[in-house]
């Protein structure tokens, strides 16, 4: 039986003129594709008008939380990606 972990990503983009929107579509279809479920978005204020992207979603721990970061990384207009949160969930 493979276990679920709750994972919190953060995506920050090339700069201003990057949809943050944008970014989310993309990263929805990308983390549906390798399994995530009951994806959140979330904007996080950096500086100077700037805006993280922050996920969460529920993770199938048989799967490489690697393999997010690495595909979310290679978005266009993204400019690095990192997984801020990992815990195993239960229940």
């Amino acid at each position: 039986m493979s276990g679920i972990v709750a994972l919190k990503l953060r995506i920050l983009p090339t700069g201003l003129d990057v949809s943050i929107k944008d970014l989310e579509n993309h990263s929805k279809k990308v983390l549906l594709a390798l399994g995530a479920q009951n994806l959140t978005f979330e904007e996080e204020p950096i500086a100077f008008g700037l805006k993280a992207l922050l996920i969460g979603c529920a993770w199938p721990e048989e799967t490489s939380d690697d393999e997010a970061k690495n595909k979310l990384s290679s978005i266009s207009g993204v400019s690095s990606c990192e997984i801020i949160d990992y815990r195993r969930a239960f229940g």
